[in-house]
């Protein structure tokens, strides 16, 4: 569902000159939950693998992704990155909010 949701998402300024901003997103698993998988959605202007790490060490992290968060899919979004920083921005909102209609249960980031 989610690769159905995200793949309908086009990026105008992919590869534009000073396009360095992308959107990822992060498989969530909650263990004491049997069950509960999810995911969030973020943006970044470093590497996405990069701001994951962060992400897990504590460094401005979404406490979801610190706690929960399992691995980055990247195969999901490589068809919007990089783009430029407003456009990462707007979609990052709008991929969280369609991934929430979709009836995804669990959806953090997106801010």
């Amino acid at each position: 569902m989610a690769r159905r949701v995200v793949g309908a998402f086009r990026a105008t300024t992919k590869g534009q000159t000073g396009a360095r901003h992308s959107v990822y997103l992060v498989l969530l698993h909650d263990s004491s939950r049997a069950g509960r998988w999810g995911l969030y959605v973020g943006q970044t202007s470093r590497d996405p693998d990069w701001r994951f790490d962060q992400h897990k060490a504590g460094y401005k992290a979404s406490g979801a992704v610190r706690r929960f968060g399992v691995r980055l899919l990247p195969e999901l979004v490589e068809h919007l990155n990089p783009m430029k920083q407003w456009e990462s921005l707007d979609l990052e909102s709008a991929v969280a909010q369609s991934l929430k209609e979709a009836g995804v249960a669990w959806v953090e980031g997106g801010h």
